[in-house]
């Protein structure tokens, strides 16, 4: 065990984080009113779900506890190749390849894609994997104003080589939609890459919840797109969807997806059953729409003074300037067993700390317009 002082400069970089109020901690589930998960059509809790995934299991031969390997070597099966081509259909792509992870799957994506001398073009609010994937890579890169179409069109002047561009469908932190129209536009006038990030938007946007791609019908303007399953789809791991080429071509130079292990049986089976209910559930898409309007109407009428993101997704923000400031307001209403969190700077720009609060099929209005009065009196 290394000794307690050679740790001494780990532990002065943690005091300065908790100086700032943005020292995170884990905590363990609490039974609160859930205000926070991305557990968007209630899947994860969903007892359906768990008997059609035991269901599936039963009835899939299975001789292996694990995968035992990559995908590659000894962990690929016919299963997975076919829910591949099941998930690249009901998104209306080509082809499509699993990986362990959303992170995995932009990491992956983004370190291999470009080339040096390219450029990758990315939202300034885009995703912690997509940044990071970035910087693995050799291209050049940089930002372009949050969703503000002529900065792009800047930016992408300016550009050299091929050029890629990085964008959510609807961004984890705000809540709010790219113009997403408007953006391919531009990609096609430019004849830039286009790939979207769709990870909250799945289960939330389209027919059946095929993701916003679907429902603007700009399948045929996406370079590629990914998909994960942890938040609306209530289980994990994630996809991107594409052409054959993309496909065969990550294969090859995808680092994620060539040096780690494969996901297990148990894990394509509960991907494959989250998409036979999602086909089940738009009554349920419609009750969450109905949930989202619920908490506009009453956050709007509730405090007129207050700061709130635009959004139309599960995601509404309420912006509280300081790390102090938010969490007293989230101490606050956790004690009256709201599970809402604060999002704290770094992870936000400074002076837009916020409350993420996430809404879920199984919210009831009741509890939205309790909250929405706490929240008054808290603030």
């Amino acid at each position: 065990m290394i000794a307690i002082s050679n740790q001494q400069f780990l532990q002065e970089t943690l005091n300065k984080r908790a100086a700032e109020s943005a020292l995170r901690k884990l905590t363990v589930e609490n039974g609160w009113i859930d205000f926070c998960s991305n557990d968007y059509l209630g899947f994860a809790r969903s007892t359906e779900l768990t008997k059609m995934i035991e269901n599936e299991f039963q009835t899939t031969k299975n001789i292996r506890n694990g995968s035992s390997g990559s995908r590659l070597l000894a962990g690929n099966t016919e299963y997975a190749e076919v829910l591949e081509k099941k998930i690249a259909a009901y998104h209306g792509f080509d082809a499509a390849l699993l990986y362990n992870s959303g992170y995995d799957a932009n990491i992956g994506l983004f370190s291999c894609i470009a080339k040096r001398g390219d450029t990758i073009i990315y939202d300034e609010l885009i995703h912690a994997s997509v940044r990071d994937g970035v910087r693995l890579s050799f291209a050049n890169n940089y930002s372009f104003k949050h969703n503000d179409i002529e900065d792009l069109e800047q930016k992408i002047k300016s550009a050299k080589g091929r050029i890629f561009l990085a964008v959510e469908s609807v961004y984890s932190m705000d809540g709010d939609c790219a113009p997403l129209k408007e953006i391919a536009i531009i990609c096609e006038k430019y004849s830039v890459l286009l790939i979207v990030d769709e990870a909250h938007s799945i289960g939330v946007f389209g027919k059946n919840g095929k993701g916003m791609i679907s429902e603007l019908q700009l399948e045929k303007k996406v370079f590629a797109t990914v998909f994960t399953f942890g938040k609306a789809m209530g289980c994990d791991g994630a996809v991107v969807c594409g052409s054959d080429i993309l496909r065969n071509y990550l294969i090859n130079f995808s680092r994620s997806f060539i040096y780690t292990t494969a996901k297990p049986l148990h894990g394509l089976i509960s991907i494959n059953c989250a998409y036979e209910l999602l086909k089940q559930s738009q009554e349920a898409i419609t009750t969450l729409k109905n949930r989202i309007r619920y908490f506009q109407s009453k956050f709007d009428k509730t405090n007129h003074s207050l700061t709130k993101i635009e959004s139309e997704s599960s995601i509404q923000c309420l912006v509280i300037p300081g790390n102090e400031s938010v969490k007293r307001v989230v101490s606050n209403l956790q004690k009256l067993n709201f599970d809402v969190r604060a999002i704290l700077y770094p992870t936000v720009p400074k002076g837009l700390e916020r409350i993420r609060i996430c809404l879920h099929t199984y919210n009831t209005e009741t509890e939205i317009e309790i909250l929405a009065k706490q929240f008054q009196a808290s603030v």
